[in-house]
């Protein structure tokens, strides 16, 4: 594999815009993150009308939802620059976040998808109501677009597509590849399709189809699934994946072929594990590749939690939606 040169950067900003977690009561950490909530400084409460209360408002906490948005913010000499990565399920949540947040919805300079699943996805229509007509430019693999389903024992779950006729109709530029590209003058790698290495990461159940050529045909390794990668100077690579359909340790270990940069500072973002030989199998491979940090979230099930926590103890933190992390 012919490597490519990913320009380091002075710092990574990562604010989680969505994920499946909410915690108010998670507590900063000097010189990683910053926490939204009680003892947090990510950002101030915003109040809501509440008729029934004494002082007539409540509390507009963050939402949570079983989908995953978040801003990556690239710190240099002269300035930062945004990038959106996923957009989250429901098409108020992330938007409504962003709200709260106070973060402006048309100071991204690109949308970069991880893949084509509706609960990284839908929160477009939300962002689109939002900025009108756009020609942001959307980095996504080709199969992004493949109608997808889940055939259960007892009923077929169809999942909701994303149409690419209405988001052209949006004005939205869309840039399709399977290969590695870049955004942000080299310094953002969007990776494209990954490598799959491992012999314990083999992807969803056949149960998971995609319809390719008029047929329904298992889809377990869904292709179009793929990370963002940052390097900053003096401290390594920056991995942050949507769902980590891939494997998180192939994505890691393809991150660091591609770059050729061999420490992996922080690994965050979904690394759909749920249960199994699978769960002790990558927190054994991640603790050999010794990151600074894991912060897993959004399809990562608690037992997965617990194994990452107790495998890597000094590496792993929780993750909640509105925590900003400063690396």
């Amino acid at each position: 594999m012919q490597q490519i040169s990913l320009a380091p950067v002075d710092g990574v900003h990562i604010t989680i815009l969505m994920d499946n977690a909410a915690d108010w009561l998670l507590s900063d950490e000097e010189g990683l993150v910053r926490r939204w909530g009680i003892d947090g400084t990510a950002g101030p409460l915003p109040v809501i009308p509440a008729e029934l209360a004494v002082d007539k408002h409540s509390f507009d906490f963050l939402r949570a939802e079983h989908g995953f948005s978040a801003m990556i913010e690239v710190v240099t000499g002269s300035g930062t620059r945004r990038v959106l990565f996923d957009t989250g399920v429901t098409p108020d949540g992330m938007v409504g976040n962003l709200d709260r947040l106070g973060i402006a919805p048309d100071s991204f300079e690109a949308l970069v998808f991880s893949h084509g699943h509706f609960d990284h996805v839908m929160g477009l229509h939300g962002l689109t109501r939002r900025l009108g007509r756009t020609n942001l430019p959307m980095l996504l693999h080709p199969d992004f677009w493949l109608q997808r389903r889940i055939v259960g024992p007892d009923r077929t779950f169809e999942m909701p597509q994303p149409s690419r006729a209405a988001i052209e109709g949006a004005g939205f530029t869309i840039v399709e590849d399977e290969q590695p590209s870049f955004l942000l003058d080299g310094m953002l790698l969007v990776t494209g399709e990954v490598d799959r290495t491992t012999p314990f990461e083999k992807g969803m159940p056949p149960e998971h189809q995609a319809l390719r050529d008029g047929r329904w045909q298992p889809d377990p390794l869904v292709h179009d699934d793929q990370a963002v990668v940052l390097h900053i100077r003096d401290k390594g690579l920056v991995v942050l994946t949507g769902c980590g359909h891939a494997g998180i340790v192939n994505i890691v270990r393809y991150a660091k072929r591609l770059t050729g940069v061999d420490h992996v500072h922080a690994v965050l973002g979904g690394f759909h594990l749920r249960g199994g030989d699978v769960v002790p199998a990558t927190v054994a491979a991640l603790a050999y590749e010794q990151p600074d940090f894991v912060v897993p979230a959004h399809c990562t099930s608690w037992l997965a939690h617990q194994a990452l926590a107790k495998g890597l103890p000094d590496s792993y933190r929780p993750n909640a939606v509105g925590s900003r992390y400063e690396l």
